[in-house]
């Protein structure tokens, strides 16, 4: 059975909510960054997703 295309997702995945501990732990996971380093970083660029894994990928490895 084909999918419904009437029901649509709301959701952006694009964009990363820096309310939703969830996305910002899953980031800093896969970037190996701080979830404190997530939130800096979307303060600083917003929340579009391929500018933060540009700007996570740019900091000085620890």
């Amino acid at each position: 059975m084909a999918d419904d295309k009437s029901k649509r997702d709301f959701r952006d995945r694009k964009r990363i909510s820096a309310d939703d501990d969830y996305e910002v732990n899953y980031f800093a996971l896969k970037n190996n960054i701080t979830p404190q380093q997530v939130r800096e970083l979307i303060n600083k660029y917003g929340s579009d997703r391929a500018t933060l894994t540009k700007a996570a990928q740019a900091l000085p490895v620890r």
